[in-house]
C-alpha cells in the first residue's frame, strides 16, 4: 500500500516538475528553444507587463512598439553596446543569451500588443511640447522631432515609437542622449537635442505621453 502510494506521489510531482518546466512556461534565456513569445510572457512582463504596458516609468512601455526598433536594442544590449545605468543594469544579463530567433520573437510580440492610453498632462503645456516636436525650435538647433518619429510619434522603423510612452522615461533617456555616450546608435541625437531646456522636455514628453494610442 505504501508502495503504491509513493509511486502515485512521486508520478504526480514528476508530471508538475513536467509542467512547470514546459518550453512554454520557461524562463530559461539559455536555452534556444525557448520561443521568443514566451520570454516576453514569463521573464519580459515582470518589468515591462504581460503585453508591454508597463506601470513604472523606470521601465519603457513596448507595446505597440516599431519591431525594427526593439530588435535593434536587444542586440544592442546583448553585445553590450548600450550603456545607460538602468539599461544595462537589468538587460544585459537576460539579452546575453538570446537567439536572433528569440529576439525576433520577442519584438514581434511587443510590436503586436495593443498600447494602453497614459496621462495626459496640462493642456498649455501639451500644446507647447507638440509644437516642439512638431517644429522644432529653430533658433537653437533643434530639429522637430517628427522628422525621425513619425506623424504623432508613432516611430518608423529603427526610430522608436514615443507616443504613449512614460515622460519620466524619455526625459531620463534625453538626457542620457544629450549628455553622454552610453547609447552609441543614438549618438545623431546630441546635437538635435542639446538645445532642449529642462523645460522643453517636460513639455515635449508631456505631449508624447498623453498621445492617443493608434
Amino acid at each position: 500500500m505504501k508502495t503504491a502510494l509513493h509511486t502515485t506521489l512521486a508520478l504526480v510531482v514528476a508530471t508538475l516538475a513536467v509542467g512547470c518546466s514546459s518550453l512554454e512556461r520557461s524562463r530559461d534565456t539559455g536555452d534556444s528553444r525557448v520561443s521568443g513569445r514566451t520570454l516576453a510572457m514569463q521573464v519580459c512582463s515582470n518589468c515591462h507587463g504581460i503585453d508591454g504596458n508597463s506601470i513604472n516609468p523606470n521601465f519603457p512601455k513596448l507595446a505597440g512598439q516599431q519591431e525594427d526598433y526593439l530588435v535593434a536594442q536587444l542586440k544592442y544590449f546583448r553585445g553590450h553596446d548600450r550603456s545607460d545605468p538602468e539599461g544595462s543594469e537589468y538587460m544585459w544579463g537576460i539579452a546575453r543569451k538570446l537567439t536572433d530567433e528569440q529576439i525576433k520573437g520577442l519584438a514581434t510580440y511587443f510590436s503586436q500588443q495593443k498600447d494602453a492610453p497614459n496621462v495626459v498632462g496640462n493642456a498649455a503645456l501639451v500644446a507647447e511640447g507638440r509644437s516642439i516636436f512638431e517644429n522644432g525650435i529653430p533658433k537653437e538647433q533643434v530639429a522637430a522631432c517628427a522628422g525621425c518619429h513619425g506623424q504623432a510619434g508613432m516611430g518608423k522603423g529603427t526610430f522608436p515609437r514615443l507616443a504613449g510612452q512614460h515622460a519620466d522615461y524619455m526625459i531620463k533617456q534625453l538626457h542620457i542622449l544629450s549628455q553622454t555616450d552610453q547609447r552609441p546608435a543614438g549618438a545623431v541625437m546630441k546635437p538635435l537635442v542639446h538645445g532642449l531646456t529642462p523645460k522643453d522636455m517636460v513639455a515635449v514628453t508631456t505631449y508624447l505621453q498623453g498621445s492617443a494610442p493608434q
